[in-house]
């Protein structure tokens, strides 16, 4: 089938969206379980901090792989087979024999996560581009909404007494399948494969490195609020776990909710001015969090936080994927390399000094990276 010639059907785009709710479904499952994972293996946040780094780490490794990947076997062959691998590492996370093999696990974790990143975003940059409409913020939807859900069910499943690993293991075979049967009605692989090009990952440069270091601001940012939000509720305001894994849903509903109406938004707004104002929210909504003492109107600033953030990733993705003279699978590999430097560095930075003040003072780096991409974003404009 010809790559210039094939137009997405309603089942295509279906696919992706599937694909996208599998992925903030599974990351959210995560989220819900990091404290599960710091009582299971006795560990410091320090120590904690440490093993997100392994998953940034593993990250990093395979978007250095993921535009080849996607060359040689389109993004539904890439997405197919990473996407099950990431749900089934779930059923892993309570069941290493030590921390040092957790580390390794985690290091998988991140290399699929990457590579299955890439592969949806880059099929979701190729059905906007053959739609001729914005979807790529409706796509991000999807997985906020699959964040929310994950969320939810955590925190239901906590309070009715289910095992976490019963929990999990439950997680990983379902979602595994979803993302394996989805795949099957994603674009062909000659056109994502087209798209992706034969060659392999470069740094970014021009155009893309303004975008990545924004994207950057933006995960570092997000990131921290997907793996510490759960542990602050409960750690630092009292809440029990069933409660504080509704920290994690608030954001990831906020988030699912804006991200439905982003594509509409960005066709009125320009770049830079939703991305100021949305950075704005973040920061102001994520001092609410941090200054309160109440976990109900925490829970409001974290769905302020999840507004703030909804549509800075799919603005610079999208952006990413439309650069003159570069492959669309290149373009989101190399400004999710930018991001992922941040979303790597910034949640176990967050961990370390947790460790030595409180994880209070240490989120108020959500604070300051807002206020820093609201300061940049002049530049998204021209990019």
């Amino acid at each position: 089938m010809s790559a210039t010639l094939t137009q997405p059907s309603a089942r295509m785009r279906w696919a992706s969206r599937t694909q996208f709710f599998a992925s903030g479904f599974i990351f959210a499952t995560w989220g819900v379980h990091i404290p599960t994972v710091k009582a299971h293996y006795g560990v410091t946040e320090a120590e904690l901090g440490l093993a997100m780094l392994a998953a940034g780490v593993g990250a990093l490794l395979g978007l250095t792989q993921a535009s080849r990947w996607i060359g040689r076997h389109g993004a539904r062959g890439a997405a197919g087979l990473s996407g099950a691998i990431y749900a089934l590492l779930l059923a892993g996370l309570l069941a290493m024999p030590s921390y040092l093999t957790l580390l390794g696990l985690l290091a998988a974790f991140g290399v699929v996560t990457s590579v299955f990143d890439v592969s949806i975003n880059t099929e979701a940059a190729q059905l906007e581009l053959r739609n001729g409409q914005p979807l790529m913020s409706g796509m991000h939807g999807m997985f906020s909404l699959g964040g929310m859900a994950g969320a939810v069910t955590g925190s239901a499943v906590l309070a009715a007494g289910m095992a976490p690993s019963s929990h999990l293991l439950l997680v990983a075979a379902a979602l595994a399948c979803a993302i394996a049967l989805s795949a099957q009605w994603m674009l062909p692989k000659e056109v994502t494969a087209f798209a992706a090009g034969a060659e392999g990952f470069r740094l970014p440069r021009g155009t893309l490195v303004i975008l990545g270091v924004l994207a950057a601001l933006g995960l570092i940012a997000e990131g921290a609020i997907y793996d510490w939000s759960v542990l602050y509720l409960k750690q630092e305001l009292g809440s029990p776990q069933q409660q504080a894994a509704l920290a994690y849903a608030s954001f990831s509903a906020a988030m699912a909710a804006t991200r439905f109406t982003g594509d509409a938004m960005r066709a009125r707004f320009t770049p830079a001015i939703l991305l100021r104002g949305s950075a704005c929210l973040a920061a102001a909504s994520m001092t609410l969090v941090l200054l309160t003492d109440a976990p109900w109107l925490a829970l409001i600033g974290f769905a302020g936080v999840g507004v703030g953030f909804a549509n800075v990733v799919p603005i610079l993705f999208a952006a990413s994927a439309r650069v003159p003279g570069v492959e669309p699978a290149r373009g989101i590999a190399a400004v999710s390399a930018a991001a992922y430097l941040g979303f790597m560095a910034g949640p176990p930075v967050i961990g370390f000094l947790a460790e030595l003040s409180s994880l209070t003072s240490a989120l108020y780096l959500v604070v300051v990276f807002a206020v820093a991409l609201a300061a940049s974003a002049r530049s998204a404009g021209s990019a």
